[in-house]
This record gives structure tokens, C-alpha cells and sequence, in this order.
């Protein structure tokens, strides 16, 4: 059964506004890395009984560019953001961190707010992170969604992956996720610490996890995102022993440019 965040808790997180939107936002440090987590309560009408979601960014990024498929998703569930150790409103730890440290930051969170059995949705890197949580903590959550999961063994080399996201930005995005992007990129994340985490991204092999994971994991791509090519994320569905394929019209950032019909497929996985 879900259990509710441990007591007090509640108190603990400060009240923000964004587009006519609600949320709360709290700052959590364990050890020298420290997590901000965005919370977007479920809605008058949304079910009793919801599991909450989780929602976890790529690279260079912030939870921003989930907001408005998280206030799609609060109609279902209590809906969490999350930044990253060094990105957006999280400090920059001053060293490097791995994906396996990010992943075990985001479990310790979840366990210490007694937020059982979530639904993690992980976008880009995000992917990365996820199935780097589920291997490593398998009890956190029986079910995953891989958004844009990166990256191909084909793009795995610096300027070649450099090429993809450039062009993605210049030719796919609109002009409001580009915004998010740069200021995340160049003001928040900061260039240093994006090329450290670059490598992990890059030396990151989730196709060995992927088969090793028993979660129920639904794969979605966006039909015009030049960073994800379609051979690969069909075969990241089809390395998981539980997974599922989905395709929505759209670029890398589908949940920004696509908030109701993706928020629709993750909110029916976690139904399923």
C-alpha cells in the first residue's frame, strides 16, 4: 500500500507559484550532494489511492521543462520534480558525481519520505538514472517510463552527440524549450560541470542493465527527435523483459510539447 511522506514533512516545503500553477519546493542535502524536489499536489478530483510519480531530468537540465506535463499528471497523482545534484536550483557539488550517485541520492529521498512504490519517469539522462535506481534498489518501484532514453552506442562520442543536440535545439525545439534549455545550460548547470557529467552520459552502457531489470517499463519517443533515433529506443523497449513502445508527435522534449497526450500514456501505464 502507498504510504504518505513521513510526518511533518509537509512543513518542510516552501510554497511557489508559476503560471497560475502551485507547488511546493524543498531543498534536502545528504552527505555533500544535496537534491531540490518540486511538489505538485494531486488535484481535488484526482483518485484517493494514486501512486505518485517521479520525475527525474536529463543533462544540463532542470525539472523545469516537466512542469507542464506534471500539472497534467496531478489530475491522477501527487506529482514529484526533481533536480539533480549541480542542476538547476541544486548547488553545484564542487566535484564529479556519477550516475550511480545520482540514482542513489534520488533513492535515499524516496525512502526517507516514505514515498512508496512511485512511478519513475526519467527523460533523456533521466533514463539513465532510473534504471540505474531500479537495478540498484529494485524495491523502490515495479514500474518505469523512459522518455527519449539516452544514448545509442552510435552517438557515444563526444562531437557526435554534440552534433545531435545542436541540432535538435536549432531545427525541433520551440523557442520556449530552447529558453529553459540555454539559461539551464549556461547559468544554472554551468558548462564545467555539464562536460563532467558528459562523460558519464556517454560512458554510460543502460543496455546491459536493461535486461536485468523486472520492472514494467514503457518506452516513449517523440517521431521528429533527432537525439533518440527510432531503431534505438524500439530496441531499449525490447532488451526490457516488461516493456512497451509508444511514439507521440514531437521532438527530444516531448513532454513539453506534448504534455496531455504524454501525460495520457504515463498515467495508463501506471493503471495498467
Amino acid at each position: 500500500m502507498r504510504r504518505s511522506m513521513r510526518p511533518g514533512a509537509e512543513s518542510e516545503y516552501r510554497t511557489r507559484t508559476e503560471g497560475g500553477a502551485r507547488y511546493f519546493t524543498r531543498r534536502i542535502t545528504y552527505d555533500d550532494l544535496a537534491v531540490v524536489i518540486r511538489r505538485f499536489p494531486t488535484v481535488a478530483r484526482a483518485p484517493a489511492d494514486g501512486r505518485p510519480y517521479v520525475l527525474v531530468h536529463g543533462i544540463g537540465v532542470s525539472s523545469r521543462y516537466f512542469h507542464p506535463v506534471a500539472a497534467e499528471l496531478a489530475k491522477d497523482a501527487t506529482v514529484y520534480l526533481v533536480d539533480l545534484p549541480g542542476y538547476g536550483s541544486a548547488p553545484n557539488p564542487r566535484r564529479d558525481v556519477t550516475i550511480r550517485e545520482h540514482a542513489g541520492i534520488l533513492a535515499r529521498y524516496l525512502a526517507a519520505e516514505g514515498i512508496d512504490r512511485p512511478i519513475l519517469v526519467g527523460h533523456s539522462m533521466g533514463t539513465q538514472v532510473v534504471t540505474q535506481l531500479v537495478l540498484d534498489s529494485a524495491a523502490t518501484t515495479d514500474r518505469v517510463v523512459l522518455l527519449a532514453p539516452t544514448m545509442d552506442p552510435d552517438a557515444r562520442g563526444f562531437w557526435h552527440a554534440a552534433g545531435r543536440l545542436i541540432r535538435d535545439i536549432l531545427v525541433a525545439e520551440p523557442p520556449a524549450v530552447n529558453a529553459i534549455v540555454s539559461i539551464d545550460y549556461f547559468f544554472r548547470c554551468g558548462i564545467p560541470y555539464f562536460l563532467r557529467q558528459t562523460k558519464h552520459l556517454l560512458g554510460d552502457r543502460i543496455e546491459d542493465r536493461l535486461p536485468l531489470l523486472e520492472v514494467a517499463a514503457l518506452v516513449i519517443r517523440g517521431n521528429r527527435d533527432g537525439i533518440c533515433p527510432e531503431p534505438w529506443t524500439r530496441r531499449v523497449a525490447d532488451l526490457l523483459k516488461h516493456g512497451s513502445y509508444a511514439e507521440v508527435r514531437g521532438p527530444h522534449v516531448i513532454m513539453f510539447t506534448d504534455p496531455p497526450r504524454v501525460a495520457a500514456l504515463i498515467a495508463n501505464h501506471a493503471r495498467a
